[in-house]
């Protein structure tokens, strides 16, 4: 076997380099074929879906945040130390898997918008799959732009080489760009679909493009986008918060976009936030300790003077009900005695915790409500149409109605009530960052050094050796 083994290795390195270098990459599948067929399309369509597993928006929205801490083993994961307390340089790897994994969702969703339009197949199909891609184009540059700031704004199939060296588009050029995306998607898109649930919609396009407007300021144009959503009578809040965090909550009429796990035999189809998230005993990494300052954001007992429900939904704490009837212990959580529990389930009969089928909700109607009474807030409307769409959050959960009555006092109001709701839904970075330098350094304390415009992390090096534009 050894001599097999060195003749192989000698055969190799005997070849002209520039055979080996110049030889074409042979696949079943290339730009052109696989879009050849309206089954190969759509299956192309569902790669852009698939692409998105995997990405631990976890460590930039929470763990970044005042919420979480890295939490796990004190040795473990140095790079997400190196995050969690804004040290990070150009060579961290959770930085370069995070920009790797979205820049591959983009090529592929570049790749459909190109050559989808060669496709022999039905038309209103074909625009329906373009849409959906651009949707998925725009969440992730939205994504990008709101972790490194600046980045290359790729709209091309990598097939030249002025396509993949790209240099960097400022952000408000950027947000015009996902404005346009997301904009045409929802012009497209359906509200719902009877067989194929889980596609993006109409709504999560108008979502997101809210987002994208409040994340701007731009309150109108975010009102705007959030009476077309309700105008089309597909969402609701669920009438318990608890059940949001459920393996079938995926169907939820609540849930407006987000990413839905299968439990089969092939652990990367189950949500791996439920093994990261876990304590140790039940196969998990306990990883994204809450912090203290998260539990004692939940000052207001419910009007029946219990504790706000969505402390213990959203977080494990010592002496409270965990799992299959067992109680949590602090000492589950080495860094802060806290686990997150909204991904937590039952321990899976002959299958690893990864294989958990609890979905991720990027946007519910909740966020939806919570946008609205900001920027009628911020837009200089009145309190009182703000204070409307925020009790509504808070009757959920049994709070009694808001007392703040001016803009200041309802200002503090929605931030507090949006950090208690989507908790561990990775928005808290980026609700302190766009809501400015005194909001984050107020939160993140003195660790944090604030720099205009906003804090961004660095661009890994290995995309600046590599791409010649920049």
């Amino acid at each position: 076997m050894k001599k097999i083994l060195i003749f192989l290795i000698i055969a190799v390195f005997s070849a002209s380099c520039k055979d080996f270098l110049e030889t074409e990459m042979k696949s079943e599948y290339s730009s052109q074929n696989l879009f050849s067929t309206e089954e190969l399309a759509i299956m192309a369509v569902t790669g852009v879906y698939n692409s998105l597993y995997g990405t631990k928006w976890w460590i930039f929205g929470d763990v970044a945040s005042d919420d979480a801490v890295k939490g796990g083993n004190a040795g473990d994961q140095a790079d997400i130390n190196a995050i969690d307390d804004f040290s990070a340089s150009s060579d961290n790897g959770i930085i370069l898997d995070f920009w790797r994994k979205t820049y591959e969702t983009i090529s592929q969703a570049n790749n459909v918008i190109n050559f989808i339009p060669q496709t022999p197949m039905n038309d209103s199909l074909k625009n329906r799959l373009v849409a959906e891609v651009k949707f998925l184009r725009a969440f992730s540059y939205f994504n990008l732009i709101n972790v490194f700031g600046k980045v290359p704004y790729k709209t091309d199939a990598q097939v030249k080489q002025e396509y993949i060296h790209v240099g960097l588009s400022e952000v408000s050029v950027i947000y015009s760009k996902i404005e346009t995306d997301l904009i045409e998607a929802a012009s497209i898109l359906p509200k719902s679909y009877q067989l194929e649930k889980g596609r993006i919609t109409k709504g999560a396009a108008l979502g997101l493009l809210a987002k994208v407007y409040l994340y701007q300021k731009k309150y109108t144009d975010c009102l705007k986008q959030i009476t077309q959503i309700e105008s089309l009578g597909e969402y609701k809040l669920e009438q318990s918060y608890d059940d949001l965090f459920k393996t079938g909550a995926e169907n939820s009429k609540e849930v407006i976009f987000g990413l839905r796990f299968i439990n089969t035999v092939e652990a990367a189809l189950g949500n791996e936030f439920n093994v990261w998230m876990a304590p140790h005993h039940e196969g998990g990494y306990y990883f994204n300790a809450p912090t203290q300052s998260f539990v004692d954001c939940f000052t207001e007992k419910t009007v029946g003077g219990e504790d706000d429900p969505r402390l213990d939904i959203s977080i494990g704490r010592d002496g409270k009900p965990w799992y299959n009837d067992s109680i949590f212990r602090a000492s589950w959580s080495e860094a802060t005695g806290y686990l997150v529990k909204k991904y937590n389930e039952d321990m899976i009969v002959g299958l690893p915790k990864a294989h958990s089928t609890i979905p991720y909700h990027y946007m519910r109607y909740a966020d939806i409500l919570l946008m609205k009474a900001e920027a009628i807030n911020e837009s200089g409307g009145a309190v009182a149409n703000a204070a409307a769409e925020l009790n509504k959050i808070r009757a959920r959960a049994g709070l009694g109605n808001t007392t703040a009555a001016s803009q200041v006092a309802m200002r503090n109001a929605i931030r507090i009530e949006r950090r208690r709701e989507l908790g561990f839904e990775c928005h808290r970075f980026f609700d302190l960052m766009r809501w400015g330098k005194e909001a984050a350094e107020a939160a993140l304390g003195s660790d944090f050094k604030w720099k205009e415009p906003r804090f961004y992390f660095p661009i890994p090096q290995l995309e600046l050796d590599a791409n010649q534009a920049l």
